[in-house]
């Protein structure tokens, strides 16, 4: 399927890559402001209407690297609008087609409770500034000549936790949001990303901290048959971080302490799901609070090996790093002790070794540091396949 991301995600992470090489520098305090005039320098815009919007979205993804929210006012969602690229979006939801007959029925401007529609020469007209997006006229009008033209994020988002101010800004709804990140790559204009931990990160790999990456066991395959964990390994030590760990070892942990809970559930007859996806464990919380009872009590396989980490080395600084937006959520919300101090796609990753001028090269994995049943953790199936496993090989504990 041909997608948007392309050139989107290109500019979002040749922004990561300048904000992590002014990081390394140690000068990005004295040099962030400059940043927006150097990647668009003008006089004529690359991909919007003008240098000087380019200019601001560059200066909110900025913000957002830093970890803040990119308008300046603060909120606790990993999830942001862009809104200075928000604006190149002013699609209206109703619209007339040519399949309008100009009837003398009328049925759309009889339903509309809001005066919002006309008759115009040729056809109907809809007011998008008296429109309250109700659908009354879509459903009367007899040829369906009024087309439902939902915006992308919001119709991919599984919660309807978007909607728009009187702007037409996109707007997310804190109590509804389940991080997911599915708006983020829906978005024809890159107006929704992710709060990053790039600053904060290679910050504290110019500090000389014990930093350690733990990856996703997704990375195996992800970018090529001969670039393994240990070619990651290498690359990362290049980079300043102390080790790499497979998050897939923290699935056999989990897999282990989950078959006891499930193993206690079935006697008792209680049905039970896993803790490890913080999407849907947000999706619980926040929609369907009367099942939280039947969540796995068992941490997820990152807090695991972080835990595992840090119980080696007290001054140890634990990265996720993986495919996942809601991880982010996971560490910021959940506020688990002893978890990751910070989440990081894939992508973010990329753009700090990137910014180092390292290429990870191919290398012989000689250390596999999780079994099958770990790797395949995220597959469809996989928590419950290795918590039987564990179960039926009498391999069950519990994580302190």
């Amino acid at each position: 399927m041909v997608t948007n991301d392309g050139t989107i995600i290109k500019i979002k992470h040749d922004i990561l890559c300048e904000v992590a090489k002014l990081v390394f520098a140690g000068k990005f305090e004295e040099e962030k402001e400059e940043l927006p005039y150097r990647m668009m320098p003008g006089p004529k815009a690359k991909y919007r209407c003008c240098v000087y919007k380019e200019r601001e979205i560059v200066r909110q993804r900025i913000r957002l690297a830093e970890g803040k929210s990119p308008q300046g006012a603060h909120n606790n969602l990993v999830v942001q609008v862009v809104q200075a690229a928000c604006e190149d979006c002013p699609i209206s939801r109703y619209v007339v087609t040519d399949n309008c007959q100009k009837c003398m029925g009328k049925a759309c401007q009889q339903s509309c409770n809001f005066g919002a529609i006309d008759i115009g020469r040729t056809r109907a007209h809809i007011d998008p500034q008296k429109c309250r997006e109700c659908g009354k006229c879509a459903a009367a009008c007899p040829y369906n000549a009024i087309a439902d033209l939902i915006r992308p994020c919001r119709r991919s988002c599984p919660v309807g936790a978007i909607s728009m101010d009187e702007n037409g800004i996109c707007i997310i709804d804190e109590k509804k949001c389940i991080q997911c990140g599915r708006c983020i790559h829906s978005c024809p204009f890159g107006a929704i990303s992710s709060k990053s931990c790039v600053v904060d990160v290679c910050q504290a790999i110019v500090e000389k901290k014990h930093v350690y990456a733990m990856f996703a066991p997704s990375t195996e395959g992800q970018f090529g048959e001969g670039i393994t964990f240990e070619s990651w390994r290498n690359a990362l030590k290049e980079v300043g971080f102390t080790d790499l760990v497979e998050v897939g070892l923290g699935g056999d942990m989990t897999a282990y302490a989950e078959a006891a809970e499930w193993a206690e559930a079935y006697r008792d007859g209680k049905k039970m799901t896993t803790s490890c996806c913080p999407g849907f464990v947000n999706l619980i919380r926040l929609h369907y609070p009367d099942l939280l009872d039947h969540i796995s009590t068992t941490v997820s396989p990152m807090c695991a090996v972080s835990r595992w980490i840090k119980s080696k080395d007290p001054e140890a600084i634990t990265v996720f790093v993986g495919p996942c937006i809601a991880k982010k959520s996971e560490v910021i919300d959940q506020d688990i002790p002893g978890s990751a101090d910070y989440a990081m796609t894939y992508g973010e990753i990329r753009a700090i070794i990137r910014a180092k001028g390292i290429t990870i090269h191919e290398a012989e994995e000689t250390n596999q540091q999780s079994s099958t049943f770990g790797k395949w953790f995220g597959n469809s199936g996989g928590v419950t396949d290795e918590a039987y496993d564990a179960y039926i090989r009498g391999e069950v504990y519990h994580i302190e």
